[in-house]
Formats: C-alpha cells, sequence, structure tokens
C-alpha cells in the first residue's frame, strides 16, 4: 500500500515520460487537469482526482505506445484500486469513471468524438468505443457520473504543451487534505 509520499513522489519521479501519444507528460497534464478543476473552483476531493486521474499509467512498465500496439492498460481501474486506501470515493470513483465518461460522453453527444485527440480515439477503441443506450442508461444511476464527467472534460483539454500550472506541491496540499490516512507530521 502507497502513501501520499510516495504518489508524489511517483509523479515526480516517474511523470516526466510522455503522455500517451500527446505533446505533453504525464505530470504536465496531471497538474493542468488539477489547475483547470481549480479555475472552476472543484471541491478539493475532484482537484485531487483530476491530478491523480492518470496515476495508472505510471504503475506499469508498459511502453508509451501500447495503445498503439492494441493494449488497454486499463489506468483507470489500477489507480482507483491503488489510491482507494488513501482517499475517499468522492475521489477515486471519478477516476475510476474517466474512461467511461468518455464512452458516455461519445453517445450523448454527437460533437463530442470530433474534440477528442488522436491519442484519445485510438484509446477509446481499445476501452469499448461508445456506450449502448444501455450502458448509458446504467452510468447515469450512478452517483459519481456527474463528476466523472468533469474530470473527463478537464482530462480532454489538458494537452496544451508548456502550459503554466501551478506547481505538484501546490496540488499536494489538497490531496493532504482529503487523505484519509493523515502523515505524521
Amino acid at each position: 500500500m502507497a502513501d501520499l509520499d510516495q504518489i508524489i513522489d511517483l509523479l515526480r519521479h516517474r511523470g516526466h515520460s510522455q503522455y500517451g501519444g500527446e505533446a505533453v507528460t504525464q505530470v504536465e497534464h496531471a497538474l493542468q487537469a488539477a489547475a483547470l478543476a481549480e479555475e472552476e473552483r472543484a471541491s478539493a476531493e475532484l482537484i485531487v482526482a483530476a491530478l491523480l486521474h492518470d496515476v495508472g499509467h505510471l504503475l506499469h512498465e508498459l511502453p508509451n505506445d501500447a495503445p498503439d500496439a492494441g493494449i488497454d492498460d486499463h489506468h483507470e481501474n489500477s489507480a482507483g484500486n491503488y489510491l482507494r486506501s488513501l482517499f475517499p470515493e468522492t475521489v477515486t470513483e471519478p477516476i475510476r469513471l474517466h474512461v467511461a465518461a468518455k464512452r458516455y460522453l461519445c453517445a450523448i453527444d454527437a460533437g463530442y468524438r470530433g474534440t477528442l485527440s488522436q491519442p484519445s480515439l485510438v484509446s477509446l477503441g481499445l476501452q469499448g468505443g461508445e456506450m449502448t443506450p444501455a450502458e448509458v442508461t446504467e452510468f447515469r444511476k450512478n452517483s459519481y457520473a456527474s463528476d466523472a464527467v468533469r474530470l473527463r472534460r478537464w482530462d480532454d483539454a489538458a494537452k496544451v504543451p508548456n502550459h503554466p500550472t501551478p506547481s505538484l506541491s501546490h496540488f499536494a496540499a489538497y490531496a493532504r487534505q482529503v487523505c484519509l490516512q493523515q502523515s505524521p507530521a
């Protein structure tokens, strides 16, 4: 089981790898997503979810181009599982559902697919594609669905090269605020 310092160190030390086929690194993507959540005055839990939503990509040794080889790393589930002992469901469930939210938005918004980057389109295919009507109905029943959709929108927008953001330390303060297992001071 990881502690909060290990998670921040994971971002700090492994987060400089390319984020899929995007023009940003993992940590740049995480910081941009968290900054977008903060700009929208989201809860501390959603800001942390935005920061850590893709930490599952850093928990394996697959190459950055794994999706191009037809491999889905199921990062949403590995991140949710990895973080669940440290954070409440208000953090982990939007993370676990952010891939489903992409599939959902493709199903309900005719223009959404056109906003996705090429790497997001590749991963969409690996993740099951657009939801069926039955899946849409089921997704909407989840009490964290709207938070997952918000997180998805920040995720999609957080791919701007060299975009200034607050530091990792700035957002780590939110994580310490909502962490279930507070570290001794």
